[in-house]
Order: C-alpha cells, then structure tokens, then sequence
C-alpha cells in the first residue's frame, strides 16, 4: 500500500499558502462585477460603473489581500474594504483627468470626455462617499478607528500631493527634492496604506504594519516614476494613454525636472523653446523635440537608476516584515512585474 503524506506536511503548506495576485485581481473583479447600483440615479451611477469596470491592474486591492493573507487565509472577509480602496483610487483618477484635461484612461475615453466635466466631479464625489461607506461596512468594529485614521491621512495627504502638483504648473524651478515628495503625496501613499490597512485587519503587530507602510511608500514612488518613463518611452497599447502627454502639457515630471538640471546653456535653451509651443501647434514636433533632449541627456538611464534605488528600498522594507520568507513571494513577483512593466 502506498504511504500517505504526513499529514504535518499540509499543515505547514497551509501555514504558508498564498494566493496569487492574479487570482485576487479576478477576485476584485468578480467583486466590481457584482456590486449594485440604484437604478434611479443612472445619470450618476453609470459613469461611476464605467470608471470602475473600464480595466485597472486592480494592484492597490490586491496589495491589500495580500497584506491581510500575510497573516489570516479567509481574505473574503475584508473584500469589502479592497473594493473601498478601489473605489478611493478610481475617485482621484477621475478628477486628475478632469484636471488634467486627459482624454484617454487604459485605453478608453475619460469620464469627463464621455459625459461632461460637472458629471465627472459629481461621480468623483460620489464614488469618495462610496469607498468611505464601504470600509466603515466592510471593517471589523474592533480595527476600525485605525483603519479610519490611516485613511483619513492618506486622502488629505493625497489632495496635498495633488495641490502641489498644480502649483508645480506655474513654476520652473522645483526640484528633484520636490518632485518626489509630491508623488510620494499624491500617488504612493494610497499604495503604502492599503497594506498598512490589510495589515492591520490581518492582526498584524505595529512593526510589521509599519514595514509593509514602508514597503509600500518606496514601491509607489518607483512606480510612479516607471509611468513618467512610460509616458515618453512606453507603448501606447501596453501603457493605456496617450504616448507624450506629459510632454504637450509641460507636467513637472522627473524626467523634465533631471533634463532642466543637467542641460547645458543650449540645452536648456531648447527645452525653454519646446515648453512654450502650445499643443496645438507642433504636437508631434514638440514630442520628438523634447524626447530627443532627454535623450541626449541620458535621462531615461537616470530615471531607471532612481526606478532601481526605490526598488531596493522597497524590498528591504519588505526583508523586515516577520514572517515566513516563503509567504513574501508573491509580494515579490507582483512588485517584479510591476517594475518590469513594457517600455
């Protein structure tokens, strides 16, 4: 007779179960799918269904279960809150393109251009109430203060990051220094809360949760700067927008910022030429003219060298949370492919 497995085995395999982050994101999905809207309120409700089921790599909500898996399997328990904090996300990148004036998100037409810009700002709002009335729902009563409390700090620090990258339009000295704490604001706090938060519903001790913070702050800095990169150097059919338009709208980014820092007199007179073209005018010329600056600055290979540093950082956060070494890896391959998205 063949002998049975000890059954030891499978205690520790469950012990040390992860769920991929591919299947979380269908998870999320399925979630999104499902959730209902009051059918009175079309005008308002669609274009918030059309936000919210319009693609996204779903990575804040499966940052979340994947913090809370670190440490609890039942992950069903808090899909309630992932869906808050993708509702919270999907909030902020309605009203950026409103402001922004983007007319493309993941490949699709932003809100604003397929409705109008006051049906914009009202789904925005209510997509905010949304998210709020889902993590006060979908939180265990023990862990919501703190979870409330991160939260509430993430989205004023959010709307700090965002005024600050407003005033960046009306400037042409900010710094490197700057730039990294407004993206840190605007973009990688929501990234380093989602953990913290999947941590703390997960019974995670304060240290681990700081860390998984931590992991997460550095993560979406070096993400952020991967979609300054993408936005010059990336595919548009991978990348989902418009290849350039940093560029047309003169936006601060990291890789402006480093090419004003390291041109020569003739340099910085070019990339002065280039920022006063209108988009209408040369959009295309204005592009390859600025790219061209960038790359004879080497500023894509700086950019990825920052991308790298962050990286680092981002994983020796990740080191110090106390747990199984094996239960990391699947935080590990998502952070991979993250920073290995398609140029």
């Amino acid at each position: 007779m063949k002998r049975l497995p000890d059954s030891s085995l499978f205690c520790n395999i469950c012990l040390i179960f992860m769920y991929p982050a591919s299947y979380l994101s269908d998870e999320i999905n399925t979630y999104i799918s499902g959730f209902s809207y009051a059918s009175k309120f079309k005008g308002l409700y669609e274009p918030v269904k059309y936000a919210l089921t319009n693609g996204g790599k779903r990575i804040r909500p499966v940052l979340m279960l994947m913090a809370y898996n670190l440490y609890k399997k039942d992950i069903a328990k808090i899909y309630e809150c992932a869906f808050a904090i993708e509702v919270y996300h999907n909030c902020t990148l309605l009203h950026d393109d409103l402001m922004d004036k983007a007319d493309i998100r993941r490949g699709k037409k932003t809100v604003h251009k397929v409705w109008n810009d006051n049906t914009a700002v009202l789904s925005g709002d209510t997509m905010l109430i949304l998210a709020y009335r889902s993590l006060t729902t979908g939180c265990l009563p023990e862990y919501l203060y703190e979870v409330l409390a991160v939260f509430n700090e993430t989205a004023l620090g959010i709307c700090e990051g965002q005024q600050y990258d407003m005033d960046f339009e009306q400037r042409n000295d900010v710094t490197e220094t700057e730039y990294i704490k407004m993206i840190r604001l605007k973009t990688a706090i929501l990234l380093a809360a989602t953990l913290k938060i999947g941590a703390i519903l997960g019974g995670a001790s304060r240290e681990d949760a700081d860390n998984l913070y931590q992991f997460g702050a550095r993560l979406g800095i070096a993400f952020q700067l991967k979609d300054d990169l993408l936005d010059v150097y990336g595919n548009p059919t991978v990348f989902g927008k418009n290849i350039g338009g940093d560029i047309l709208r003169n936006k601060k980014t990291y890789l402006l910022i480093k090419a004003l820092e390291c041109a020569n007199e003739f340099q910085t007179h070019e990339l002065r030429k280039w920022l006063d073209v209108s988009q209408c005018e040369d959009s295309k010329g204005k592009i390859a003219g600025v790219t061209s600056i960038y790359n004879l600055l080497g500023i894509k290979e700086i950019c990825e060298s920052k991308i790298q540093n962050y990286y680092n950082q981002a994983a020796a956060a990740l080191e110090a949370v106390s747990v199984n070494p094996t239960k990391k890896e699947e935080l590990k391959n998502l952070t991979y492919w993250l920073m290995c998205r398609e140029l």
